[in-house]
């Protein structure tokens, strides 16, 4: 069973007896030497954690993956402990010195981090995840949902691309998400660590639908391009160029795979057929006819067998896939759309906006079994563990239908939430890609809506939508999630894959709500000689570590100023400017630095109003721009609060885009 972190943190606040242990350390230990192991026993609870490196490397380093593992098991028995959550943090292990000079202890962060205080956040969250918004214009945004979907805070990142982006697919464990842009020809490559573009791969002529192969090892491109032009790119994910196309008929090209990555189907709408390709030899074994206009496939781990819904015809082919014939037609009724398959494999819901219906067919028997009324146009459905949510082209309104009512002679439950007032087809026009996305494990669903260019965040069990964020300037057509939370890998053994953000020691906090467990683990980095930074002109270290002050104050931020390549104190930098503002980025203001000598300089800063500000230092006269350099994080509270607020901890926080 799924654990809230709410529920974790009540019961973190109502001083629930747990244990707390592990405390920072020196970061001037030595260099780790190899995996970092350890292991907690506790009220009958052992937990393993070990944090690995990724590739071949022999110590956890700065800048490089690396796996976190929990194994959990029942210290009577050995016995794994199955369907839990736990929640994990990675932060450098410091003393920060606050007004009192407390040292905070694991505790004191994990509450704070739950609580998603604008600016505290850990350097490694393993129980987030992001929104990553697919706008109408050549650009991505990414949202923080912790503190964004509260309103609190702005777009956590802007990503421009070459053109606008049609469809994407991520991958989560090499944090990585592939955007195809059909007018550049090309797909983009997001690191979804850094949020930045990593590469632009060529992907043949307008490549459109983009899939990836389940064990991620080459992406696929629908090339909807004329004649001999016309068929699927291939790229391979490790090296990140193109190796084969295929051409495989024409039209608009829908790709599936088999669950062993063995085969692709490929449809091929012009030319009313399906290819079935080798993907290990990248040739095509079969060219079924599918129908007049084969919309969309799908495939079903649990049938084995891809399903094709025909627009037109009205039918849904069924391809065998051991022996990669045609295995059944079941008929259903013309107008078909898209068509997906339940989580647990076991039912193909096709929408049919023509009909105002999703037919719903049973996978084991391959056999038509209900249809579902949906008003307005029905042309999108997507999954949860729980609910199909299905949009509708002239309803403004997301219909969810309960999974557990599928089947054979049941009446379904149908229930629905607005996510506005105006339905897609008012807006400037719909992605390919899902515009609704569910947060795995929360019961958390995201939709976006076109014709207002808002993201609605919505928890199942609600009546309405619990709030509602707007990317100004642009309009959102299509949403997925970015999840880096733990997952149950085997039975009892939670893992995540993580890059290790700078070298030095760390408190890993481990979390557990039944048994009741908080426990800090510790780990170290090694430093990563490949990232040469001794190639920086010049490197920032923040002296100041206060991080909250009066509004109205003065705050005075201390800086030392190292040489790049020497690591030598700099002095006399001319033109060091400091660049500070109220995030998410108003009242910008720019203010002279002052040196004081021996490397050290200090940026006097005026905080005018209550909230997050963000300090961003910049060098004209050597080319170095804000933005470039470590920025510092600070809150402004009305002085009463101050007075009364508890010790301060250390803020790794998430960086805000610079404002122009």
């Amino acid at each position: 069973m799924t654990v809230r972190l709410d529920s974790m943190l009540a019961a973190l606040l109502l001083g629930a007896a747990m244990s707390v242990s592990g405390p920072a350390r020196s970061a001037e230990a030595a260099a780790p030497q190899g995996p970092v192991t350890d292991r907690l026993v506790r009220g009958g609870l052992v937990v393993d954690f070990s944090l690995k490196p990724a590739g071949a490397l022999e110590a956890v380093t700065e800048g490089e993956f690396a796996d976190v593992r929990f194994r959990l098991t029942d210290e009577a028995g050995g016995q794994p402990i199955r369907g839990v959550a736990p929640g994990a943090w990675m932060d450098m292990a410091q003393v920060i010195q606050g007004r009192g000079a407390e040292q905070k202890s694991c505790k004191d962060k994990v509450s704070l981090y739950l609580k998603g205080a604008i600016g505290i956040r850990p350097m490694v969250d393993l129980n987030s995840y992001h929104v990553v918004l697919l706008n109408n214009d050549a650009s991505v945004a990414v949202v923080d949902p912790i503190v964004s979907m509260a309103g609190a805070t702005s777009t956590l990142a802007s990503v421009l691309l070459k053109s606008p982006g049609a469809d994407w697919v991520a991958s989560d464990r090499e944090r990585r998400l592939y955007i195809s842009m059909p007018q550049a020809g090309q797909v983009a490559v997001m690191d979804t660590e850094t949020f930045k573009i990593v590469d632009n791969i060529g992907a043949g002529k307008t490549p459109v639908r983009v899939a990836l192969q389940p064990d991620g090892r080459f992406l696929w491109v629908g090339n909807n391009a004329d004649g001999a032009d016309s068929g699927v790119s291939v790229i391979d994910t490790e090296a990140g160029k193109p190796v084969a196309f295929v051409a495989t008929g024409a039209g608009h090209h829908e790709i599936a795979f088999s669950a062993d990555s063995r085969h692709a189907f490929v449809t091929n709408r012009q030319a009313g057929t399906a290819s079935v390709i080798d993907v290990a030899s990248r040739a095509i074994v079969k060219t079924l006819a599918t129908g007049t206009q084969p919309l969309s496939i799908a495939h079903s781990p649990l049938s084995g067998s891809a399903y094709v819904a025909d627009g037109k015809d009205g039918r849904v082919t069924v391809i065998d896939g051991r022996t990669l014939e045609i295995a059944a037609r079941i008929a259903l009724q013309p107008g078909l759309g898209p068509l997906r398959i339940t989580p647990d494999g076991r039912y193909a819901l096709a929408v049919n906006p023509q009909q105002d219906q999703v037919h719903v067919i049973d996978v084991a028997s391959n056999q038509h079994v209900q249809d579902i009324d949906i008003a307005g146009q029905p042309f999108q459905v997507t999954f949860s563990k729980t609910f199909a949510y299905v949009r509708a082209m002239h309803s403004s309104r997301v219909s969810m239908i309960n999974l557990s009512t599928l089947g054979q002679g049941r009446q379904a439950t149908v229930q629905a939430f607005a996510a506005g007032d105006q339905p897609p087809r008012a807006g400037a026009g719909v992605a390919i890609a899902d515009s609704v996305a569910a947060a795995a494990g929360e019961g958390t669903v995201f939709v976006v809506n076109p014709a207002d260019g808002t993201t609605y965040y919505y928890m199942e069990g609600m009546n309405a939508t619990s709030s509602n964020y707007r990317v100004h300037g642009s309009s959102p057509r299509a949403v997925t999630v970015v999840d880096r939370s733990l997952k149950e890998v085997e039975p009892g053994v939670y893992a995540g894959r993580v890059r290790i953000p700078v070298a030095g020691q760390y408190d890993v906090a481990f979390m557990l709500q039944s048994p009741q467990v908080l426990h800090c683990f510790s780990a170290e980095a090694a430093v990563n000689p490949q990232l040469a930074r001794a190639a920086e002109p010049m490197q920032i270290a923040f002296e100041t570590t206060q991080r909250q002050f009066a509004v109205g104050e003065t705050a005075a931020i201390r800086f030392r100023v190292t040489d790049g390549a020497t690591g030598t104190p700099r002095a006399g930098v001319a033109g060091l400017a400091a660049l500070h503002f109220l995030a998410p980025g108003r009242r910008r203001s720019e203010s002279a630095v002052v040196e004081i000598g021996g490397g050290l300089y200090e940026a006097r800063l005026a905080l005018a109003e209550a909230g997050a500000w963000y300090v961003y230092l910049g060098a004209p006269a050597l080319k170095v721009g804000y933005g470039q350099l470590p920025f510092y994080s600070l809150q402004a509270l009305p002085r009463a609060e101050l007075d009364k607020s508890a010790p301060q901890a250390p803020i790794a926080a998430q960086p805000q885009r610079v404002p122009s």
